[in-house]
């Protein structure tokens, strides 16, 4: 869904997205339509586009598998593993609204996970194609040896330190292409600066987060 929205600053339509659409901020992407023109009497409006997955928009109520998806999931995955040469076992590590988190333990998990979790995160694409297909009602994110959080800790200190980085420049900066997951890691970290904006910039699933200083 796309869904456009105006204001005299880039803050102001963004906060009129989020009481629009119910969201909080690190839950959309902003693309920049129209920015603001300066004159000497007035400044001209700021229009954004959003954009935004239709489930981000329904009720976050716990949804429960229907009884064996999980023992599905898991024989998928263990399946998975043993083709690409590299077994392991797999378990449900957490139960969250919407998301269940499977973990893999393993000898070779170092291979698994990939560089920068890139194989990790297409194991987790392949299984979320199988949890759709068996109709599970929940999104599955796949961990080993606690990367997610291990990974979630060094973007905060990337986007802090960039940031600051900004801040000291006065101007912006791309960082490298993430997942739907890292770029909201990166917005919350910054949500609070009130001298520093974000916004993702790229088409597909791997989008980039542009850091801005604005004052």
């Amino acid at each position: 869904m796309i869904k456009e929205f105006e204001g005299k600053s880039e803050q102001e339509a963004i906060d009129k997205a989020i009481a629009d659409l119910n969201l909080d901020r690190e839950e959309f992407d902003v693309e920049i339509v129209e920015s603001s023109r300066r004159s000497l009497f007035r400044k001209g409006p700021v229009k954004i586009r959003v954009h935004i997955s239709e489930e981000d928009l329904e009720d976050e109520a716990p949804s429960v598998p229907a009884e064996g998806q999980e023992e599905e999931l898991i024989q998928f995955m263990t399946g998975l593993m043993e083709k690409m040469g590299f077994p392991g076992t797999v378990s449900v590590s957490d139960r969250e609204p919407r998301k269940t988190i499977l973990k893999i333990d393993s000898d070779h998990t170092g291979i698994l996970i990939g560089r920068k979790g890139k194989n990790l995160d297409a194991i987790q694409v392949l299984v979320n194609v199988f949890a759709s297909k068996i109709g599970f009602p929940n999104r599955v994110v796949v961990d080993a040896e606690n990367y997610r959080s291990r990974r979630e800790e060094n973007l905060v200190r990337m986007a802090r330190k960039s940031a600051d980085q900004v801040r000291r420049n006065h101007d912006s900066r791309l960082l490298e292409p993430m997942n739907p997951f890292e770029r909201r890691i990166i917005h919350t970290t910054l949500n609070d600066m009130d001298d520093i904006i974000t916004k993702s910039e790229g088409e597909g699933l791997f989008k980039q987060v542009r850091i801005i200083y604005r004052g």
